[in-house]
């Protein structure tokens, strides 16, 4: 089933159906398969390291469909920029951050520029700067989101009132073709998904990460900064990340003024938990929908999934 929507056309895909640049575990081969599926597949570049770029671009280049690839605009740089666009994607995507270096040179190389936006500032800024695809992306989202965002289901609506005809994607507690078919009759024109794309055959995960997933449910996430505060990460502090529970945050939990006061003590007893092995290498990374992750599909069958389940349940409601 084929939902014709300003972002497939705009994109030259089938559905309107994309894969969340998401760093570490949205890799070329997951990316081609969502391509090849009918979506757009991102590649999680994260900040960019070149090494990884290398290896990764050319396998989704290699799919001859459309794709693209995502940035996180506070950690990224031009060089990073540029190893991207010698590979001709279709889309570049920015979240987090001022994205607005680069959004000329892309548009440049004839690609299409997304910003992914977590406030109306954001939004704003994103329609001065003349994004082709805004992305509104709701707090049930896994991985990083604004600390003082909205939901997917308010957010998404007010996005595209001011998006004036550009093309919206809702991304955020999206996890079946039920969500997808929400956020189309809420005015966006197509969903970037994350957690479920992360439990498919293709993503780069480790196997208890893909069964953590499988198992997780959305009461089990939990949206704070300790876990970048005990690890050292350098994420900005206006962007919190969701995932399942973990034993650092049960250590930490509502003390999380203290912990960024005096970080050094929990980085040095997160670091004795990792060389002890209590504690896995990366949080698992996970939205409120993970409850609807019941299994690790081919990400290319997903996709047709997904799109039928939204076809139908358009469907359904026009009956009514």
């Amino acid at each position: 089933m084929t939902l014709s929507t300003a972002f497939t056309k705009l994109l030259g895909v089938q559905h309107p159906i994309v894969l969340a640049p998401m760093g570490g575990s949205a890799g070329g081969e997951l990316a081609a398969a969502v391509s090849c599926g009918g979506g757009l597949g991102l590649v999680g570049a994260g900040g960019g390291d070149p090494a990884w770029l290398a290896r990764e671009l050319p396998i989704v280049a290699g799919a001859g469909k459309p794709w693209g690839v995502g940035f996180q605009a506070w950690a990224t740089n031009m060089d990073m920029v540029e190893q991207t666009l010698e590979h001709g994607p279709r889309a570049v995507m920015f979240s987090f951050g001022d994205p607005s270096p680069y959004v000329e040179r892309v548009r440049d190389a004839g690609a299409a520029v997304i910003i992914q936006v977590t406030g109306l500032d954001e939004a704003k800024q994103a329609m001065d700067l003349g994004a082709d695809v805004i992305v509104a992306q709701g707090t049930e989202s896994g991985g990083h989101g604004a600390r003082h965002g909205r939901s997917t289901l308010p957010f998404v609506p007010v996005v595209v009132d001011l998006a004036d005809g550009v093309p919206v994607l809702a991304a955020g507690g999206i996890a079946d073709g039920r969500g997808v078919a929400a956020v189309l009759a809420l005015g966006a024109a197509g969903a970037l998904i994350g957690t479920r794309f992360q439990a498919t055959a293709e993503a780069l995960i480790d196997p208890s990460t893909a069964k953590a997933l499988v198992e997780g449910r959305g009461q089990d996430t939990e949206r704070n900064r300790i876990l970048d505060i005990a690890r050292s990460s350098r994420w900005p502090s206006r962007y919190t990340a969701r995932t399942l529970g973990h034993p650092c945050l049960d250590r930490w939990r509502g003390r999380e003024a203290e912990l960024a006061a005096d970080p050094s003590a929990a980085r040095l007893a997160y670091q004795a938990d990792l060389a002890r092995g209590d504690v896995p290498a990366l949080p698992v990374w996970a939205g409120e929908a993970v409850d609807l992750v019941t299994d690790l599909p081919p990400a290319a069958e997903l996709v047709a999934i997904l799109a039928s389940e939204a076809g139908h349940a358009l469907a359904r409601a026009g009956r009514h």
